[in-house]
């Protein structure tokens, strides 16, 4: 094994254990069969599928790898989460568009198509909570933010410019290259994972790469059509009705204990 071989493969191990990674794991993430161990033994080369994979999943410079330039990493995503199309009225007025979650289906795949855009519903709400920033109005699918969220309600997201505005407080509509979730966002120690949460509990949080967030909005309000006046009479005529009930109880012992 030559010099130049003994330092790729020191590097290739590198990486691994600083992503806390084991020969198995690590070539999953690569997609190699079994391990990497073969490949830190000198036994077999790394071929450029998975140098590609490094490159892609782990942002490390081929260069580097191989000895030829000091620097580690290439930055492939830069965190840039900003909508990519915004539509205006006929005023010149930013629109507020709204995505159903029939259109959150096709939303990755037409997010910087402008006809798409133009046929979705949009308006405007005339409140100073919504000047000053792009907002878009989301309507919630399933129960996994319950009881915050629930299905079919809408929420209205600010626009993220950058992932290093994240906030663990907040809740967040992500866009990925496939799919529209509305989710809690937990930043991982490497920086270049994220973990996405429910508040539903019967849901597991699962880790996404940074670099598949297109878009990201924060959500800071929500529209609700689920209001059900009879259910909350009926709660307070309850309590009232305890009231009631235990106000006689005590009159009951006072008049006994006479």
């Amino acid at each position: 094994m030559d010099e130049m071989t003994a330092q790729t493969i020191q590097r290739f191990k590198q990486i691994r254990e600083a992503h806390h990674l084991t020969q198995t794991e690590f070539a999953k993430a690569l997609e190699i069969k079994k391990s990497t161990a073969d490949i830190e033994r000198g036994k077999t080369k790394i071929s450029g599928k998975v140098v590609a994979k490094l490159l892609q999943k782990f942002e490390v410079n081929p260069l580097w790898l191989f000895g030829e330039s000091e620097q580690q990493t290439l930055q492939l995503h830069t965190g840039d989460v900003l909508p990519k199309v915004v539509t205006v009225d006929a005023q010149d007025t930013e629109n507020m568009v709204l995505v159903n979650i029939k259109a959150a289906a096709g939303y990755p795949h037409n997010i910087q198509d402008v006809d798409w855009y133009q046929q979705l519903p949009a308006f405007d709400i005339p409140l100073p909570e919504y000047r000053n920033a792009t907002y878009r109005g989301f309507q919630v699918e399933g129960d996994s933010m319950l009881p915050v969220l629930e299905p079919k309600e809408w929420v209205i997201g600010k626009a993220v410019a950058n992932l290093s505005e994240l906030s663990s407080n907040a809740i967040y509509v992500v866009v990925l290259h496939d799919s529209v979730v509305v989710k809690k966002i937990r930043k991982n120690e490497n920086g270049t994972a994220l973990t996405l949460v429910s508040l539903n509990t019967e849901y597991l949080p699962y880790s996404i790469q940074a670099h598949q967030v297109v878009e990201l909005w924060e959500v800071n309000s929500k529209l609700s059509f689920n209001i059900d006046a009879y259910s909350d009479s009926t709660s307070l005529k309850q309590l009232q009705d305890a009231m009631v009930s235990l106000t006689q109880e005590v009159r009951n012992l006072k008049n006994t204990t006479k």
